[in-house]
């Protein structure tokens, strides 16, 4: 049975994009006033995700990224979305995110991913030189597992900070294969359909019906993600969403680059083959205004019956993103922000 809109949680994750014309430093005060406002709308989690080597997202250096939005907040959680696992030893996540969880206890999640979120010749820098295989995810995420919970006794190495902390883990991905993970070890599920929505529908249902019970994770926990962008309008969403449109235009021709301000009629002037790339890539975007942002939503939950959906807003102007996140809770809750109906 689908939940009403106001039983879905509602999460933020934010790739803390750094906007042309604007600096690294810009893009991380915005990220901590994103948090802040999301707190005090009531949302449940903020998340920021490992990327590399690219110059339009400043959040590289997650677990520190993570320790500063925790530090300027007082009760949302903070997390990541995620760590790409391969990428760093498990001795060492344990011991970040240990310090992580001593210093805002209760508060932060730990999201892992098995994709090395960056190119080759990045992953070589991050010293990533074996060939990996299907089963070094899941070897590792037990390693990470061993390090977090109580030591065992007569147990050698101990990550300290980090051992007994039992920091939540998440499990991310776009996969059966993920799906499957976050089942067999009945840990709670995060799909990428923000960016990878193909598999959406299929990977929640293999998680739903091989979930098995854990410590963690008494039932299924679904989060999807989900794009977005609202306004007072349609047409004001679509011509802010623009940016987006831009972003993902040059993710499909491989040339990435920093958030652009909008155009108007942007999408109108590509390609059919373009723009159903586009279509394709934000399939579960949710752009409009307060109608059509509820449409959308309702849509979503009715379809995959998540518990929680994880909104990826990058709209230019932070002010309008703000506005975004506004509209979407009022709409979550059942509300309609003042001025911003669509219909008399």
């Amino acid at each position: 049975m689908t939940k009403p809109l106001k039983d879905i949680a509602f999460s933020m994750l934010d790739l803390v994009a750094v906007r042309e014309g604007g600096t690294v430093a810009d893009a991380l005060a915005v990220a901590l006033r994103t948090a802040q406002h999301a707190e005090r709308l009531g949302f449940t989690r903020y998340w920021l995700a490992e990327h590399h080597n690219m110059m339009g997202i400043a959040s590289s250096s997650t677990a520190v990224l993570i320790g500063h939005i925790a530090g300027g907040t007082k009760t949302i959680r903070v997390g990541s979305g995620g760590i790409m696992l391969p990428n760093h030893a498990p001795l060492v996540v344990a011991e970040a995110f240990g310090t992580l969880a001593e210093l805002y206890p209760g508060r932060i999640d730990l999201g892992l991913g098995r994709a090395p979120g960056t190119d080759q010749m990045t992953m070589r820098a991050l010293r990533r030189n074996r060939v990996e295989t299907a089963d070094d995810f899941p070897r590792e995420v037990t390693e990470l597992q061993h390090f977090l919970d109580v030591p065992a006794p007569n147990q050698k190495l101990i990550a300290n900070p980090g051992a007994g902390t039992r920091v939540p883990l998440w499990i991310l991905g776009s996969s059966l294969f993920s799906a499957q993970l976050a089942a067999e070890r009945g840990l709670p599920y995060a799909f990428a359909s923000h960016f990878a929505p193909a598999l959406l529908l299929q990977a929640v249902d293999l998680y739903r019906r091989y979930f098995k019970p854990s410590a963690q994770c008494e039932k299924p926990y679904v989060i999807i993600g989900v794009p977005l962008v609202a306004a007072p309008t349609d047409a004001e969403a679509t011509y802010l969403a623009s940016s987006v449109f831009q972003r993902v235009l040059g993710i499909l021709r491989g040339a990435r680059g920093k958030l652009p301000p909008p155009i108007e009629h942007f999408f109108e002037r590509l390609s059919p083959q373009e723009q159903a790339g586009i279509a394709d890539f934000l399939s579960c975007a949710v752009v409009g205004g307060p109608e059509t942002v509820r449409s959308g939503f309702e849509s979503l939950a009715e379809q995959t019956g998540c518990d929680e959906m994880m909104l990826v807003c990058d709209v230019f102007d932070p002010t309008l993103r703000l506005r975004s996140l506004d509209i979407a809770m009022s709409v979550r809750n059942g509300e309609l922000v003042p001025g911003t109906a669509t219909t008399p």
